[in-house]
This record gives C-alpha cells, structure tokens and sequence, in this order.
C-alpha cells in the first residue's frame, strides 16, 4: 500500500505546518469532523474485551460541549487548572475536549498516584479544580488543597463531591465559539508532569499548537489515514494518551480505539481484542511488546494488521523479529518525550536498521551535540538535542511550567537538551545509549544500558532486564543485571554463567554483566519506563552497607 511519506528526503525538505493565530483542538477537529454526523470517532471497549461502544465526532462535540458549559457555571475561565484523574472511559474525553474549547488547562494524572503526589501535583500547578473516577476518591481524604475550589466525583456518588453524571444531565450540549474566550495556538492548553526518574516531576505546560503538532506524530510514524482502527496502549494519565488516542488521530480523521484495561496488564485480552475488532494500526510499550511475543501468537489473526511501533524505551532486535514472524509487521521504534511529540523515529519508507531509533522525523532539526552545543563525529556519543533557533519548532514546549533552573538546564544556545544520548552512525541513524545519568563508566570505558540489555533480550530465559553500575573495589564501577526470568525458568548459578557468555558473544566481551541478580519485577514510572536510578540506588546502600 502507498504510505504518507514515499521519500524521506524530499519530505524533511518541503515539510511545514502552517500555525493560525487562534487554534482550539476542539472546535477546530472534533466539531469540524461532526459536520459529518455518522463519522466514527472511538470504540470504547470494557475490560471484559467484548462490551463495548461506538462514538462518532458528533456524540463528542456533545459531550465535551456538555462538560464545558459545567465548568462555566462553576465559574472556570480560560487558564484555570483542573486536575484530572479519570481512568480509560468515555468520561475522559468529555472532561479533556471541554477543558480545551474553554481554554481551561487539564492535568492528566494516572489512578496510581499517592495522595502525597496529588498533593504535590494540586499545589504545584495551583489547581482550582479536580475531576476524579470513584476508584481513586479515597487518596484526596486528608488532604489539604487550598488551592481546591471545584471537586467532582465521576462513577458514583462521593461525600462532599459533586456528582459528574447529574452535572452533565443538566448541562445543555450546545456550546458555539462565540459563546467562550478565544484561545490563541500559543495559549496553554494542558499540563503534564515528567515521569520523574531521578527528582520531583517537572510541569511541562504545552500550547494550543502542540495538539496541531500531533499531526507529524500520526501521519508520518504511525502512518495513519482516516480509513484506519488505531489502537495505542497507555493509560489516561500519561503523556503518550494524547499521542495516541486524541490529537494527531483525529485530526486525521482516524477511528481509536480506548479499551478499559484492567490494573495488571493481560496480553491475551489484548491479543484478542486487536483480532475482534480489527485493529488495523497498534502502539505498545517495548514492556507490552515482550509480554505479548510470550503468548502463542498462532492462535490468532492478524490479516487486519498493517502497522506496528513502540516507543518509551527502544525495543530490542530479538522482540521486532518474533512480532514480525507471527504478525507480518515490522514494529516501527518511535522517539519523543512529553516534553515534545515524536522527533526520530522509523519510517516505513527507510530501511529498518534493528535497534536503531531511526532518523529525525519531517519539521524537525535534531543531533547528536557535546555539552556545548557542537554537533559530535559520526560514532561519537553525544547528547539529543532539537534545534530551537532561530525557529522554535511547533510540538516542542517553551519551558517547564514555574521552574527557571530546569528550564536554563534544558535551554541551552540554539538547543533543547532532552536528557538522553545517543550516537549517530554513518547513514544519520540514531542509536539510543541511555538516559544520559544512565551511562556506565567501567574500567575506563562508556557503556550504555540499552546495548547490554539488548544483548540480554535474546537469551532465551530473559523476559525483561536492567542494567546499572554497581560500585566495586577494584574496577570503580561494573556492569550489573537486573533480570526477569520467563516462565518456566529458575534462578541459579549455571544460568547466570550462561547468560554472561551469551552477552560476551552478542557484544563486546568489555559490556557483559559481571554480577547478576534475578528479580520477580523491575521498578518502573508511572509510565511504564524503568527506574535504573532505583536500583542504582540500591546497589550503592548495599555495597556500602557490606564495606563497612
């Protein structure tokens, strides 16, 4: 089939978006797209992966329509805040298209928070209002949240919340853009915060124009057009649900699909539903991915399939190469952050090179630099860093919300740091090393985590690893694993000899793990990315402990 981009070149050369002045998501997508009322928009599916629901943009024009006259009778004017932590139900989206046609600024926030984490999100933000599912209701008792003027309880009836769904039953659907302050493509739009591996989050505040600059992230990388089923696993709370289930899909005109996991990830479900409905393009997690190669994927159909990609942490060649046997797809690794929307990625029109992040993605300017700013020699490990003069480029924020130091920190001349490294070889590929706090500085050696872990993925008893240094006597540092063993497999000390010799022949003998340990989980953010900073951590008490 023809796919939007034919010639990466020629595409990265013309490309542009043209930024109106006023910009609202909104009006300008999902009322536009509702001139058509039978145009499908989402089929929601239930944990039990066959209850489920159709909406057309037209039932979403209502509904956000609905949820933006409740907050005008609660007195929100455009730059409010209102906390969100509303699960994967149509619910959300009536709460986050009506914040956005009001010019009110949601912040996404996943059910697995800690009221301390509410608190520190609510006070930082100064959120005037919060919208929570009946699941979560319980970590708000006790709080204090001076800033907290509006409370809403969505699924049920809650105390001193006020109830969602008697709230909506009286709101009128009709809401036109006269009716509301207009909103500029540089006015807020939406708040997230930074998975925080090593500090507090960060607030990363994006504008208006980053839902526009979601069109590069579904056109090019996940290849979509509006005959499509998109399907991106994430939860509500995370960065990576408007990447996938809003902006760029629907500006398209491309059907989502939301389905309402359940809290420990199933991968049967999910096989099954991808065969039920007939998901025709899907984003998962690398985590997803290794979980799902485990089942027996000859079991189901994948005729409907045309188009995988991850993103989160680049996947591993060993996990492409078992998805594309059994799926026929090739999953295409994506980059970006929640600083940004997706900046290098694999493209279906470039040749796959397994385990790289691929090329710059079209209305970007991206390399490898030093600490300077200097663009680095091919090879050569260097930051990731997106050029941001003299143009700022759309979809990439302006600052972290209420924090000058880490604002200068990632500001620096023409460029936005974005905290990773990275090499680039001889074709202008990307190979991703790691968190730049991750690198592993061993007998005088770089080592990134990612290549080891790699190396790791293939031995056939590893189902997920970690790699971090661990201080030593003698070396300073050593590589050290931290390894999930797939079913069927038991720890002991003639596997651990087995996997570093395994490592020793699939990279260079320098990077094997001189000490392994087995562990039943990895920790992880919020999002799903593994916290090596934890057990780096950990690793450091405990050699300290034992030397003394």
């Amino acid at each position: 089939m023809a796919h939007n981009m034919e010639n990466y070149e020629e595409t990265v050369k013309n490309f542009k978006i043209d930024v109106p002045v006023y910009y609202n998501f909104g009006f300008d997508v999902i009322d536009k797209w509702a001139e058509d009322r039978s145009k499908l928009a989402l089929i929601w599916v239930d944990t039990d992966g066959d209850t489920h629901h159709k909406y057309t943009f037209y039932d979403l024009m209502k509904m956000s329509n609905k949820f933006a006259n409740v907050l005008r009778a609660k007195g929100f004017k455009k730059g409010d805040k209102l906390y969100v932590m509303v699960p994967r139900i149509p619910d959300w989206y009536s709460v986050m298209l009506g914040c956005f046609k009001m010019g009110v600024i949601p912040m996404p926030a996943p059910k697995i928070l800690q009221p301390k984490d509410i608190k520190y999100r609510i006070d930082a933000a100064e959120a005037k209002g919060a919208v929570v599912h009946i699941d979560g209701i319980e970590k708000f008792e006790g709080l204090e949240l001076p800033s907290l003027q509006q409370k809403i309880v969505v699924g049920g009836k809650y105390e001193d919340w006020e109830d969602f769904d008697g709230l909506m039953s009286k709101a009128s659907d009709k809401l036109s853009r006269e009716e509301v302050e207009p909103t500029k493509s540089t006015d807020p739009l939406i708040i997230y915060f930074t998975s925080g591996t090593t500090k507090f989050p960060k607030m990363v505040m994006h504008e208006h124009s980053y839902a526009l600059a979601h069109l590069i992230t579904a056109k090019f990388w996940q290849d979509l057009t509006p005959k499509d089923l998109h399907w991106t696993l994430s939860d509500t709370g995370w960065g990576k649900a408007v990447w996938g289930k809003m902006f760029g899909q629907w500006i398209i005109g491309t059907t989502v699909l939301m389905h309402n996991a359940a809290d420990k990830f199933d991968p049967e479900k999910h096989l099954y539903i991808m065969e039920k409905y007939g998901v025709t393009t899907f984003c998962a997690p690398p985590t997803a991915y290794r979980m799902l190669i485990l089942q027996d994927l000859k079991k189901y159909d994948f005729s409907q399939l045309r188009h995988s990609i991850s993103a989160g942490e680049p996947l591993n060649p060993d996990v492409i190469r078992i998805w594309r046997e059994y799926t026929g797809t090739t999953i295409y690794d994506g980059y970006g952050q929640t600083e940004t929307v997706n900046t290098i990625a694999n493209f279906p029109c470039l040749r796959i090179k397994p385990g790289s992040m691929g090329k710059p993605t079209p209305g970007f300017h991206v390399d490898v630099v030093d600490d300077d700013g200097n663009p680095v020699p091919v090879g050569e490990v260097g930051h990731i860093a997106i050029k941001v003069k003299p143009e700022h480029p759309i979809g990439v924020f302006k600052g972290y919300y209420k924090n000058e130091e880490a604002t200068k920190e990632a500001f620096r001349g023409d460029w936005y740091f974005t905290g990773d490294k990275a090499y680039k070889d001889e074709d202008g590929y990307f190979w991703f090393v790691g968190r730049a706090d991750d690198v592993i500085k061993a007998s005088g050696y770089r080592i990134g985590p990612f290549e080891v872990e790699s190396a790791l993925q293939s031995h056939p008893a590893v189902a997920e690893s970690a790699v971090v240094g661990s201080p030593d006597k003698i070396r300073g540092t050593i590589v050290k694993a931290f390894i999930v063993l797939k079913p069927g497999f038991e720890p002991s000390d003639e596997l651990v000899k087995d996997i570093q010799e395994h490592v020793k022949r699939e990279t260079a003998p320098y990077k094997y793990p001189r000490e392994v340990e087995f562990v039943k989980e990895l920790p992880k953010t919020v999002s799903g990315k593994i916290r090596r900073v934890e057990l780096r951590k950990m690793e450091e008490e405990r050699k300290l402990k034992n030397n003394k």
